[in-house]
């Protein structure tokens, strides 16, 4: 009888962690907030906000280890436009022009700026079961996922 009312409770949270899932895929400003992340050993804090044209832009607002050694702020020094690369690392905008694709229940259609390579690659965005974004960049064949945490 454990056994059953155990299994029951599973299924029944990964119903609701799929309802979840789906409700937040299926609101284009759902992706609107702050979110906490982590790219390598960085701690950041992103803002993804609904732009005029309707489209989504990201912009890091803090960054755990944002100093030199000299305690000078650190830039975005890889970035392949030289004109961004004063920008300090706390202002750094990821994406932007990011587009609800409704007929897929994600955002996409723009690319996602890695700064510590410098390189920018194409980018799908959707909430999985447990209500984290996943943010998906694509390059040349090769895929790589990250989890933002929404904190606001």
């Amino acid at each position: 009888m454990k056994k059953a009312f155990l299994l029951i409770a599973m299924l029944l949270g990964l119903v609701a962690g799929a309802e979840a899932q789906n409700t937040l895929n299926n609101n284009a400003d759902a992706i609107v907030g702050t979110y906490s992340g982590k790219q390598g050993s960085d701690n950041f804090r992103a803002k993804i906000t609904r732009l005029k044209n309707g489209t989504y832009q990201a912009q890091i607002t803090w960054v755990e280890h944002d100093r030199d050694s000299k305690g000078n702020k650190l830039l975005d020094s890889k970035n392949p436009d030289k004109k961004l690369r004063s920008t300090p690392c706390d202002r750094i905008v990821l994406f932007s022009s990011l587009r609800y694709n409704a007929k897929k229940h994600r955002w996409d259609d723009t690319k996602i700026y890695d700064p510590q390579r410098g390189i920018r690659a194409n980018l799908t965005v959707e909430f999985v079961a447990d209500g984290r974004l996943k943010l998906k960049g694509s390059l040349m064949g090769i895929s790589e996922s990250v989890y933002w945490t929404k904190v606001k």
